[in-house]
C-alpha cells in the first residue's frame, strides 16, 4: 500500500518535521509513504523516503493517483490565521483524494481559528469525507462534534517521537536552559529588549548555560542572533534540522522558555521544567492541559526584573512532569497510531 503524507513538510520548520518523523515513526509496515514536500530533495535525504514536491500541481495530482491513501499529519493545518490559502489547499488535496476514492485520514489535527465561512466550508467537508480523524485537543474534538463529525482525541504525536543525541551538547557546561522565541506582531522589540534583559539577570542569578534554539531559522534565528550577544555567560545557539535531534536536545536541559508550540512538548517530555510564551491558542491549550506557568504575549510584564523574578521562582522551586505523567501522554499518543493502523488495515 503506498500513502501520501501531507503537512508544512520541508519548509524549515521544526515543529511540522517532528510531526512527519512521528508519522513515520507510526506508519505500519507495510505502508510505503510518499511525502509532499517543500523541499524533497532535503526530506529524501533525511528520511529516506519517496518525496514530490508539494506546490507542483502534476506531481501531486500523479502522487495521489498512484496511492491508496491520502494522511494529514498533524499539525494546524486547518487554520486561516495565517493564510486563507492553508485550509483551501489542504481542503483541496483532501477533496480531489475523495473523489479519486483514497483512504483520506487526518492525524492529530489541531483546527482552527477558522474565521471565515468560506474556511470552515471547506473543513467541514474535508474532515466529513475522511476514513477516520484524530485530533490533540478539546477545542478541535468539540469542533468536529458540533459539526457531526467523529473524531478521537489522544496528544499531538510529538510526544511520541524518539530523540537522538546531540553533538557538542554534553560538552557545554550544566545547568542548561533553553529559550526558543519566534517572530510574532505581538513579540515588538521592546519586548525582546525586556526579556533580553531578564535573561540576563536570571542567567547571572542562576549560573546556567543559555542554549537559544531556533525552531525555524527564518523566523527565530534573527532574534537568537540578537539575544546572544547580550549574555554574559556560556550560551550557544543550536540550529538543529533534524527534529529527532531537538527533541534530543531536551533530554540536557533543566528549564525550557517557550514560544514554540512543539519545543514545550518536546521539554515536558524530557521532564524539564516549562515556562511558557503564548502566541497562540494552540499554546495557551497546551499550557492549560499541562498546568504549565507562564504567560500571553501581550500580558508579559514590561518590568524585566518581574520576569526575572518569575523564571527564577519556577527554576528553584517548579516542578516538571513525572514520569507518570510523561509515559501517560506518550501513550496515549499511541492512539493515533493504532487509528492509523486500522485505517490503512
Amino acid at each position: 500500500m503506498q500513502a501520501v503524507l501531507c503537512g508544512y513538510y520541508g519548509k524549515g520548520n521544526g515543529g511540522d518535521e517532528a510531526l512527519l518523523a512521528s508519522l513515520l515513526q507510526m506508519l505500519p509496515a507495510n505502508v510505503t509513504p510518499l511525502v509532499l514536500s517543500g523541499n524533497p530533495q532535503q526530506t529524501r535525504d533525511r528520511y529516506q523516503v519517496e518525496a514530490g514536491d508539494r506546490m507542483n500541481a502534476m506531481q501531486v495530482l500523479q502522487a495521489l493517483r498512484q496511492s491508496d491513501a491520502l494522511i494529514f499529519g498533524g499539525g494546524s493545518l486547518m487554520q486561516d490565521a495565517t493564510s486563507i490559502r492553508n485550509p483551501l489547499y489542504y481542503g483541496g488535496l483532501m477533496g480531489i483524494a475523495q473523489q479519486l476514492g483514497l483512504k483520506t485520514i487526518a492525524l492529530g489535527q489541531g483546527i482552527g481559528p477558522l474565521k471565515s465561512q468560506l474556511t470552515q466550508w471547506v473543513a467541514r467537508r474535508g474532515f466529513g469525507g475522511c476514513t477516520a480523524v484524530s485530533v490533540r485537543d478539546r477545542a478541535s474534538a468539540f469542533l468536529l462534534h458540533e459539526w457531526g463529525i467523529s473524531s478521537v482525541m489522544a496528544p499531538d504525536l510529538v510526544w511520541g517521537l524518539e530523540g537522538l543525541p546531540v553533538k557538542g551538547l554534553w560538552d557545554l557546561p550544566a545547568p542548561r536552559v533553553a529559550v526558543t522565541l519566534r517572530s510574532h506582531p505581538q513579540l515588538t522589540p521592546e519586548r525582546i529588549a525586556c526579556l533580553t534583559r531578564a535573561l540576563v539577570d536570571f542567567q547571572k542569578a542562576t549560573q546556567t548555560c543559555i542554549l537559544l534554539v531556533p525552531f525555524q531559522a527564518s523566523q527565530d534565528l534573527p532574534i537568537a542572533q540578537s539575544i546572544q550577544p547580550h549574555l554574559t555567560g556560556p550560551n550557544h545557539i543550536f540550529s538543529l534540522e533534524d527534529p529527532r535531534e531537538l527533541k534530543g536536545l531536551f533530554q540536557g536541559v533543566e528549564m525550557a522558555i517557550g514560544m514554540r508550540y512543539h519545543s514545550l512538548i518536546m521539554a515536558a517530555a524530557a521532564e524539564c521544567r516549562c515556562f511558557a510564551l503564548s502566541y497562540d491558542p494552540k499554546v495557551s491549550q497546551l499550557m492549560e492541559e499541562l498546568n504549565l506557568p507562564g504567560w500571553e504575549l501581550d500580558q508579559i510584564p514590561d518590568d524585566h526584573n518581574q520576569i526575572t523574578q518569575s523564571w527564577l521562582e519556577y527554576y528553584a522551586n517548579g516542578d516538571p512532569l513525572n514520569t507518570d505523567q510523561i509515559k501517560a501522554l506518550v501513550d496515549r499518543s499511541l492512539i493515533h497510531r493504532d487509528l492509523l493502523a486500522a485505517a490503512l488495515a
